[in-house]
């Protein structure tokens, strides 16, 4: 499927760079918090060090960006920044949204039409793709079943990234 997705990616005019030894090298704090990523994503971050769009306002989130050493503008916890920024001072709001962001871990960032991201259900539908936009990111929706269900709809044009 990663192969078969990045010939996917060249054809639509992508930006991709490949690890050149593919492996999995996540800081601690990352993996502390997001200590199971799932195998079909593991095996994305394994093989991919870059995946941003033509136009560059979509990008997949790859290890250099979960360990904060990409060159791109935004924070791989962006959105939660945001959103913490929003609740100010009110703590019991705060935690409430550090537990959602604790389940769910974004996969891709847009900027296209607004700020909008896919994430990967790690609590309740353990692998789904969920997908939020601004204003209220913590809302969202089941986009698909599985990471690589996801990257199957993408290549096949039923889900726009």
């Amino acid at each position: 499927m990663i192969k078969k997705f990045n010939e996917w990616l060249k054809a639509q005019g992508w930006n991709v760079t490949l690890n050149v030894e593919p492996g999995l090298d996540l800081n601690k704090n990352f993996v502390s918090r997001y200590p199971y990523l799932g195998n079909e994503y593991e095996e994305f971050l394994r093989h991919f060090k870059e995946v941003i769009s033509g136009d560059e306002k979509t990008w997949f989130l790859c290890c250099d960006e979960y360990n904060g050493v990409s060159e791109s503008a935004f924070k791989w916890n962006e959105f939660e920044e945001l959103s913490l920024e929003a609740a100010e001072d009110d703590n019991e709001w705060r935690e409430e949204i550090k537990r959602w962001w604790d389940k769910k871990l974004p996969i891709i960032m847009s900027v296209r039409d607004g700020y909008s991201f896919f994430a990967i259900d790690l609590e309740d539908n353990c692998g789904n793709i969920v997908r939020g936009e601004e204003p209220e990111f913590e809302e969202t929706e089941i986009i698909a079943s599985s990471f690589y269900e996801f990257l199957d709809m993408v290549m096949k044009g039923t889900i726009i990234i």
